[in-house]
C-alpha cells in the first residue's frame, strides 16, 4: 500500500483511507455489525491504515463499531473522528431525527472527546476534526481547546472540516492544523479556488470526503434511480430525477477515460483526486468488499498530464445540475 503524508505535519497514512459513515448512518439503516467488522478488518489486511468516523454517525454507533472491530489492530492505524454537533451521552442513537444543531463550545468539545476515547477504545485520538464551523464560537477558542487536549495527551492532531480559508488561518495560528476534510471530486471543485492554495501555503493536508460523489461517480446510479427516505441522498438536489439524468454526462467522461485506461469509472474518479496533490488522501466509503478492492485499485491507475488535460477539458463542458446539499446544510459549510 502506498503511503502519503498529510501536509507538513508528518502524519503518514495509507494513500487511500476508508470513510466509515455509511456503515452506520445516512445510507439507510445501520449495516450488519459482523459484516462491517469483517470489512474493516479486510481493509486493514489490504494495507489501509486511515479510518474516518465521527461522534454524530449514528450517533455513537459508528465509533462503537470501529472501537470493537479495530481494537486488535489498533497500533498500526490512524483513526480520525469529529466533534461539533449538539449531541450528548444521553442521546438516543436510533431516535434522533433531522440535523442536530452545531455546538463547538469548549465544554462540549471536552465531553465529545471523552466519549470518543471510550467508544474507540483508545487512550489518544489520532486526528480530531471540528465537524462543521460553529459561527457562535470563535475558532480561536476551538483551536485553543484542542491545543489543551493535545497537551493533555488525549489528542495527537487537529483538523477542520468544510472550513473557509480565513477560518483555517485563524485556527492554524493558535494550534497547527494537520488536515482539512472537505468534499472534493470531479463534480465538486470549489476548493480549488481558495482552499487548496491556502492549504498548500500553510502545509496542511486535504482529506477529500465523497471523492466518488456519494456513489454517483461509480457509474452505478442510473438516471432512473430512486432512494428510500432513510437514504439522505433522497434530500440532495444532485440526486433528483432531473439532476440524475443531466449529470450522467460526468459518468460518460469517466467511462471514456476508463476505457482508455482499462479501469472502472470509480477508479478514474479516485485517480484524478490522487493526481491533484501528493498531500491529498481521499476517503471513499463503502460497505462492500468488491468496492473496497476497486477503490484500492485506483492506486495502480496512472493518469498522465495529457490524460488530466483531457479530463479537465471534458469536465469544463459539463454543467453539474443541483447543489451539494439542501440550503440548511449548505449554510454549515465554507464558513
Amino acid at each position: 500500500m502506498q503511503k502519503r503524508k498529510l501536509g507538513s505535519s508528518g502524519l503518514e497514512v495509507s494513500a487511500v483511507g476508508l470513510g466509515c459513515m455509511g456503515m452506520s448512518f445516512s445510507y439507510g439503516p445501520p449495516k450488519d455489525t459482523k459484516e462491517m467488522t469483517a470489512l474493516l478488518q479486510a481493509a486493514v489486511a489490504r494495507g489501509i491504515t486511515f479510518f474516518d468516523t465521527a461522534e454524530v454517525y449514528g450517533p455513537f454507533l459508528n465509533e462503537e463499531l470501529l472501537g470493537e472491530a479495530l481494537a486488535p489492530l489498533r497500533k498500526q492505524l490512524v483513526i480520525a473522528t469529529k466533534f461539533g454537533f449538539d449531541i450528548g451521552p444521553n442521546s438516543d442513537p436510533r431516535g434522533m431525527k433531522g440535523v442536530p444543531g452545531l455546538n463547538s463550545r469548549p465544554e462540549r468539545i471536552r465531553e465529545a472527546v471523552e466519549g470518543s476515547l471510550k467508544r474507540l477504545k483508545v487512550d489518544v485520538i489520532d486526528l480530531l476534526y471540528q465537524h462543521r464551523v460553529d459561527p457562535s464560537v470563535p475558532i480561536e477558542d476551538v483551536a485553543g481547546t484542542v491545543k489543551d487536549l493535545i497537551q493533555q495527551g488525549k489528542v495527537k492532531h487537529f483538523g477542520l472540516s468544510e472550513a473557509g480559508a480565513g477560518t483555517i488561518r485563524r485556527a492554524h495560528a493558535v494550534q497547527p492544523v494537520t488536515a482539512l476534510q472537505s468534499e472534493y471530486s470531479l463534480w465538486t471543485r470549489k476548493p480549488e479556488a481558495e482552499i487548496i492554495p491556502t492549504l498548500e501555503e500553510l502545509g496542511i493536508g486535504l482529506v477529500p470526503y465523497s471523492p466518488l460523489g456519494k456513489g454517483f461517480l461509480t457509474g452505478k446510479i442510473g438516471e432512473e434511480a430512486t432512494f428510500a427516505s432513510t437514504d439522505f441522498r433522497s434530500t440532495l438536489p444532485r440526486f433528483t430525477p432531473e439532476a440524475l439524468k443531466m449529470n450522467q454526462a460526468m459518468i460518460q467522461l469517466l467511462t471514456d477515460m476508463g476505457t482508455r485506461k482499462n479501469a472502472a469509472p470509480a477508479q478514474i474518479a479516485l485517480a484524478w483526486v490522487l493526481a491533484q496533490k501528493p498531500w491529498m488522501v481521499p476517503i471513499p466509503g463503502t460497505t462492500k468488499l468488491e468496492r473496497l478492492d476497486e477503490n484500492i485499485g485506483a492506486l495502480t491507475i496512472e493518469l498522465t498530464p495529457e490524460d488530466l488535460r483531457d479530463i479537465d477539458a471534458a469536465a469544463a463542458k459539463i454543467t453539474v445540475l443541483g447543489g451539494r446539499y439542501p440550503e440548511k446544510l449548505e449554510k454549515m459549510t465554507g464558513l
